[in-house]
């Protein structure tokens, strides 16, 4: 058992990424730009900043701060018109296991600056605000290990006393390279061998595999 775990929001707490792949399909499909959910899943974890910058870069159509701002307002907007997301299945038992075991940090992309607030209407109690680092927090995001290094250094823990929970490849190779623990919970279209490839300790099919091993890691 570690002393804290630094779990990723989308698609490891939220069951959001249908939502958000499918917001950001709708909105750059009016800049002209295909972004396929298979795509869109493989670059979960970037910040929205990046990966509209990303978008523009490969599509060769750049975009200037001011058309990047409104992207990332509109797919926010887009996002939640569809529903935004639900808890993942399975997620509360996670919780609620380690919640008297361990700390509980969130290390996301995201830069809403309601997640806090997200957090709390679905799981009242559990997170705090001091355990959380966003898009707001660091300079570089996801495969960049800043995050997940942002994380481990406030938690003042030694590195083999942290493990990153990840749904993502750039998620887990951000855990890896900041020198952690990544295990990987394939909860989307992925497929397991994307989350090991990526450099997944131990990779889940779902929420269920994850507490059972959390269970044995304490015996």
């Amino acid at each position: 058992m570690k002393k804290a775990y630094f779990f990723d929001m989308d698609g490891v707490l939220l069951n959001s990424m249908p939502n958000h792949a499918e917001a950001w399909r709708r909105v750059m499909q009016e800049y002209g730009i295909d972004f396929p959910p298979r795509v869109c899943y493989i670059n979960e974890g970037r910040t929205g900043k990046d990966i509209i910058e990303w978008l523009g870069a490969v599509n060769r159509r750049p975009f200037t701060p001011e058309e990047v701002q409104h992207i990332y307002d509109e797919k926010t907007r887009v996002y939640h018109e569809l529903g935004g997301g639900l808890p993942l299945k399975g997620i509360h038992e996670v919780l609620e296991y380690l919640q008297t075991r361990a700390e509980i940090w969130v290390v996301t992309g995201g830069g809403q600056y309601d997640l806090y607030e997200q957090l709390e209407r679905w799981f009242p109690g559990i997170f705090r605000r001091e355990q959380m680092i966003t898009a707001h927090d660091v300079t570089h995001g996801k495969p960049h290990p800043e995050p997940y290094l942002r994380a481990w250094e406030k938690s003042g823990y030694g590195k083999a006393d942290c493990c990153v929970i990840e749904n993502a490849p750039l998620g887990i190779k951000a855990g890896k390279a900041a020198g952690l623990m990544t295990v990987g919970v394939n909860t989307g279209i992925l497929l397991r061998s994307d989350l090991s490839m990526a450099g997944a300790d131990k990779v889940f099919d779902d929420m269920t595999g994850l507490l059972k091993w959390l269970q044995e890691s304490e015996k």
